[in-house]
């Protein structure tokens, strides 16, 4: 009994020392430990990485920035039958344990000590929380007890739901997908709670290997680990037989989906996401920002759309260059065309195929297109292909497939696919031949009062080249810089019926070695033309002969009143012609000067900026037109903004308001004098009824305005326009200043651009003119002299400024009407 007795003393105090050791080392542990800890109150402050989203102004997406794809949840959000899927994976003990499962331990170190390896982890749901935010991966002794530290931690200051919620929102699931709602949407492209039983388990078994139990990669591993996870949900008692035997017979129906954006504007998206960098730096990809741009979603659409189907309209009338590449027979016989179609990539809606059959009796070619097979081409889809010479010539008409192409041509191509309503059930996908423009350009449109751009491309394919045209590409202008020379005429008195003559004039400058004739884009001179005349046919030589008697330096100042930029001005007068260098968007900005009666236009694409809480942190100011006082009214503005700011008069709610940006209101002054913006409008709007602009009567409006624009030799190709609410500028040229073709001019290629787009900005929208001023009069001139007609003389009616109106002719002077214009010796206008 003694040595009984002497035994079990000694491992009593075998056991009370290995006690003690346990409980110093521990606690030394913990004393070492401890202070390298991080405050628990971190977690709450931390931001989980969540993409930068841009979005339309009616909500559709634009575009997702980040590295990471998440969307945070919360726990209500999420289905109960999920969160038990989650458990039954990690940790089916978790609202039991206080943060760490003592039998999970010691089942797992069993296991490392019995194989030498450990079969199954002994992390819990709060200890893998306090690793994924605050410890790394390495699998080292501290780092596990730094976890066991941290998460009892975790355990004594948030709630079991809020871990969960935390949990959930920061796992890997892979594919980029971080968090629950992300991965829901990558693999099945639903919402968490639109998910199957079967897709649940499926996604909670991906936390242990991302990769090796991705249904995407490995199904079949993805399948038994979905199904053990199925039957830990039925012995748990989370699910019942029934339930089980349904779900692990469900096929594997995960596919990737990538983020889908609604809406094509690559230009646009670039534009906000440079600005959202500048604001936020490297943070504006992963804090979570919701960007809401001005560009509506249909106008974006359609302006895309119709710029490229523009650029493709000039690319075919110019002829086909040839196919992109060549395969020879064996390379088609002895390889998978698939395969081979990848080495060409695809352009926007134009597809890579492989020509494999020119049949010219059917009049067709088949090819292989990528990511649709084998489809047929009819001939019709390709008599368009002449060959391509030089910009002004091309060869003859093809007659037969052959005449275009061969097989084993690379050509890219349009698929044309039936539509829903077809009657014809065995209607199947068509080809048809096409090519990648190399010929650029740019549309841009404006809200004519507030300067919110509505719509913006850059070019054909923001994939080939990120040089956005619209605001980076400085071209002459051409014609449709004369609105703005023919606006200062008006506002030095002259008038739509002042007579200048359209004659060869010669000037001689030492600085070229020839003189300079300038001629009209005809050829022809018409002799005396009235400005309203001269404008809507683009008279060069009236054009020239007003600038010379306004006054170059006048000219300039006054498009520095207008805040056109004359940086890249010519101080000559070529200036009247066009000359100078704006952007696309420069032009369409003083355009919307023009359109909204004369006040001043700052153009701007950022509508509001959300955090990932849904706070707004900034929001566009409000426009405010202003014709006087306005110094007044922007004192009284900062005035105010001071209240605000005042913490002596601001709540304390306000002063505990996060750094949301309140920008002063927009004073847009006036920069024209209204009256004479109101004459301009009905000048232009002639452009479109009698001149060249003509193309645009195709919408059935009679509210619109514009003028067309061509550089010398073709360079670049302009149309700027307009009502009195939008204002929309198009352009097309070549990156590199070259002629687009002797009879290509504004009307034929930036002009239907335009008028495919308006056609949609304007859809079911009401007519819309600037409203008449007070002191505009409205009086019948003889249209040879612009002088007032008599009675029984043949007139038209003009519009003038009540001051500038031509004076009724005494009965006397009725012989002696010719030579003068608008009280004015004709013979001083004319030279």
């Amino acid at each position: 009994m003694s040595h009984f007795l002497r035994i079990s003393r000694v491992f009593t105090w075998l056991f009370l020392t290995g006690l003690s050791a346990t409980t110093i080392v521990t606690a030394g542990f913990y004393l070492y430990l401890r202070p390298g800890l991080p405050p628990v109150e971190q977690l709450l402050d931390i931001k989980l990485q969540t993409p930068l989203r841009v979005y339309s102004k009616d909500s559709k997406l634009i575009a997702e920035f980040g590295e990471k794809r998440r969307a945070p949840i919360t726990i209500e959000q999420i289905p109960t039958i999920q969160l038990q899927a989650f458990m039954a994976a990690e940790d089916s003990r978790f609202y039991e344990h206080f943060g760490v499962d003592i039998k999970g331990l010691a089942r797992a170190a069993i296991e490392l000590v019995s194989t030498g390896s450990i079969q199954s982890g002994g992390s819990t749901i709060t200890m893998q929380v306090a690793k994924n935010y605050f410890l790394s991966r390495d699998r080292t002794f501290i780092r596990k007890f730094n976890e066991i530290l941290l998460a009892l931690q975790i355990e004594r200051e948030l709630d079991k739901d809020r871990i969960l919620e935390l949990y959930l929102n920061k796992i890997y699931l892979g594919n980029r997908a971080y968090g629950i709602a992300a991965a829901a949407q990558v693999y099945y492209n639903k919402s968490v709670s639109e998910l199957s039983l079967a897709q649940m388990a499926m996604l909670a078994g991906l936390p242990k290997a991302p990769s090796a139990y991705n249904p995407l990669a490995n199904p079949e591993r993805a399948t038994i680990r979905r199904n053990w996870i199925l039957g830990r949900m039925k012995e748990l008692g989370y699910i019942s037989a029934d339930a089980y035997e349904l779900a692990v017979a469900a096929p594997i129906t995960a596919t990737y989906n990538a983020t889908d954006t609604e809406v094509d504007a690559d230009y646009v998206a670039e534009m906000a996401r440079s600005e959202m960098v500048r604001r936020f730096g490297e943070a504006a990809y992963t804090d979570g920002y919701t960007v809401t741009l001005t560009v509506d979603s249909l106008k974006q659409q359609t302006a895309t759309e119709a710029l490229r189907n523009g650029l493709e309209a000039y690319d075919r009338r110019h002829g086909f260059r040839g196919p992109i590449g060549q395969l020879d027979k064996a390379e088609i016989t002895g390889n998978e065309l698939s395969d081979l179609i990848l080495n060409y990539p695809r352009i926007e809606t134009l597809i890579p195929a492989i020509v494999t059959n020119v049949d010219d009796k059917q009049m067709a070619a088949r090819v292989y297109a990528r990511g649709a097979g084998d489809v047929a081409m009819p001939f019709e889809s390709i008599k368009w292909a002449k060959r391509y010479k030089t910009d002004n010539l091309t060869g003859p008409a093809p007659k037969k497939p052959s005449d275009v192409l061969s097989s084993g041509d690379v050509v890219y191509v349009h698929l044309n696919t039936p539509s829903a309503e077809s009657e014809e059930s065995d209607t199947q996908i068509t080809a048809s031949l096409a090519q990648a423009p190399r010929v650029e350009g740019a549309l841009i449109s404006i809200k004519a009062e507030t300067g919110a751009i509505e719509a913006l491309s850059g070019g054909y394919s923001f994939r080939q080249s990120k040089y956005n045209r619209a605001i980076q590409a400085r071209r002459q202008p051409g014609s449709t810089f004369k609105p703005f020379l023919y606006l200062a005429g008006l506002e030095n008195g002259k008038t739509p019926a002042t007579i200048y003559n359209d004659a060869p004039i010669v000037f001689d400058d030492s600085e070229l070695e020839t003189a300079w004739r300038p001629q009209n884009s005809s050829g022809q001179f018409y002799g005396p033309t009235r400005l309203r005349e001269a404008l809507y046919r683009s008279r060069n030589i009236v054009s020239i002969r007003l600038l010379r008697d306004l006054g170059i330096p006048n000219v300039l100042d006054y498009l520095k009143q207008l805040k056109i930029p004359t940086e890249n001005m010519p101080s000559n007068l070529s200036l009247s012609l066009g000359s100078g260098q704006l952007t696309p968007m420069e032009l369409a900005r003083g355009l919307a000067v023009i359109a909204n009666g004369g006040y001043d236009v700052q153009p701007y694409l950022i509508q509001s900026i959300q955090d990932v809480h849904g706070d707004i942190l900034y929001e566009a100011p409000e426009t405010i037109l202003c014709d006087q006082n306005c110094d007044e009214l922007e004192a009284a503005q900062n005035n105010d903004r001071g209240m605000e700011d005042n913490p002596e008069t601001s709540s304390q709610e306000d002063n505990a308001a996060t750094t949301r940006e309140q920008p002063e209101p927009r004073i847009m002054r006036r920069l024209a004098e209204e009256r004479s913006v109101y004459i301009l409008h009905s000048m232009m709007r002639d452009v479109i009824r009698r001149g060249t602009g003509r193309r645009a009567l195709a919408l059935g409006r009679d509210d619109i305005a514009g003028k067309t624009g061509t550089t010398n030799e073709q360079k670049d190709t302009w149309f700027a326009g307009y009502n009195h609410e939008i204002a929309t500028t198009t352009w097309v040229g070549f990156d590199q200043p070259a002629p687009l073709g002797r009879s290509e001019f504004g009307a034929s290629t930036a002009l239907p651009i335009w008028v495919d787009y308006m056609r949609v900005a304007l859809n079911d929208t009401p007519a819309s003119f600037m409203p008449r001023p007070n002191g505009i009069v409205n009086i019948r001139i003889n249209p040879e002299t612009g002088r007032r007609a008599r009675p029984g003389e043949e007139g038209v009616f003009e519009v003038f400024k009540e001051e500038d109106a031509p004076p009724a002719l005494p009965p006397q002077d009725e012989d002696q009407r010719s030579g003068a214009s608008s009280g004015d010796d004709l013979s001083r206008q004319i030279f």
